[in-house]
């Protein structure tokens, strides 16, 4: 497994994310999977105080005792149920954000803090400057942030730069081999500023993993569970006439959609890993091959040509 840099630290090109601890397994669960993350080289566990509300990082916790300075963690705040006149990217609530996630992981500091989504109703300057602060008072060795656009982005490396404040080394958007819109502007940003991209739903939530064809996910997974306005927004005719085509592509490599999705986002630029959830360790161990097969240039060609095709 190779390491890769998010400004001080190096995590593993392939992480874990632990949306499914506290909700789809239990601690038994979680503690194989982290075990086998271990066993396969991953060393970036990434989380969020609103996953299982709060049962993710109160398990990762559990599952990391004795294994600290071994791991990368990383969790986000700014989308739980807080206080009336308190917002998520407010300096009330990320200094009160940190204390409870690092309670909840029983760590005395978080490798990566990130801010879930934009908070509209607070100045930019405000959040980065209580990060800062966490950054100083060595609670948070770096911060990130999720669902920016590239305008909010860019002028938040400005203001970090003019006012000497910690930067956002991660933004964490959407991306994958089917859904491209980072590629338009964001990615530009990350260059101009050097900021890691990582993409959240890398497997289009299990549509990339050959569990789902035209007639519906696989009973028992992710998507399976989730109402119809949501599956919408994943099994549109555009995706499942994309893996149908990519599908064909692969029968002849002895490769897997699975191994399509995390190789194609490791050639990107800017991807300092690609978080992925498991359930199991056997999905851990399959997360963590998929990362061997090296796209040529003729590959990725050859892949941009069949996603596109399948826009008509």
């Amino acid at each position: 497994m190779e390491l890769r840099r998010i400004g001080e630290l190096e995590v593993s090109e392939v992480g874990l994310g632990c949306n499914n601890f506290g909700t789809r397994i239990d601690q038994e669960a979680t503690d194989e999977v982290f075990r086998a993350c271990l066993d396969s080289g991953i060393n970036f566990f990434d989380t969020a105080d609103v996953y299982g509300s709060g049962a993710s990082e109160e398990m990762l916790g559990q599952a990391m005792k004795g294994h600290r300075d071994q791991v990368v963690i990383a969790t986000k705040f700014g989308l739980r149920d807080i206080d009336p006149g308190l917002t998520g990217g407010s300096a009330e609530w990320v200094r009160r954000s940190v204390d409870r996630s690092l309670r909840r992981l029983d760590t005395d500091w978080i490798d990566l803090f990130q801010i879930h989504t934009p908070d509209e109703q607070v100045d930019e300057l405000e959040t980065l400057q209580a990060l800062n602060d966490l950054v100083v008072a060595g609670k948070v060795r770096e911060i990130g942030c999720s669902n920016y656009d590239a305008d909010r982005l860019d002028s938040a490396a400005d203001i970090s730069t003019r006012e000497s404040l910690a930067p956002y080394r991660t933004v964490q958007n959407r991306y994958s081999v089917l859904y491209r819109e980072p590629e338009a502007e964001v990615f530009d940003v990350c260059e101009s500023h050097g900021v890691g991209f990582l993409p959240f739903f890398p497997l289009e939530s299990g549509l990339l993993t050959g569990k789902v064809n035209a007639d519906g996910p696989t009973p028992g997974t992710r998507l399976a569970e989730w109402p119809q306005d949501r599956l919408d927004l994943f099994l549109t005719e555009r995706n499942l006439r994309a893996v149908q085509r990519l599908s064909e592509w692969l029968h002849d490599r002895d490769q897997s959609l699975l191994d399509l999705a995390f190789s194609w986002l490791l050639s990107r630029p800017h991807i300092p890993s690609v978080i992925a959830g498991a359930t199991s360790a056997s999905q851990v161990f399959a997360n963590s091959r998929a990362a061997g097969w090296q796209l040529s240039e003729n590959d990725l060609n050859e892949i941009d040509d069949i996603v596109s095709s399948a826009n008509g």
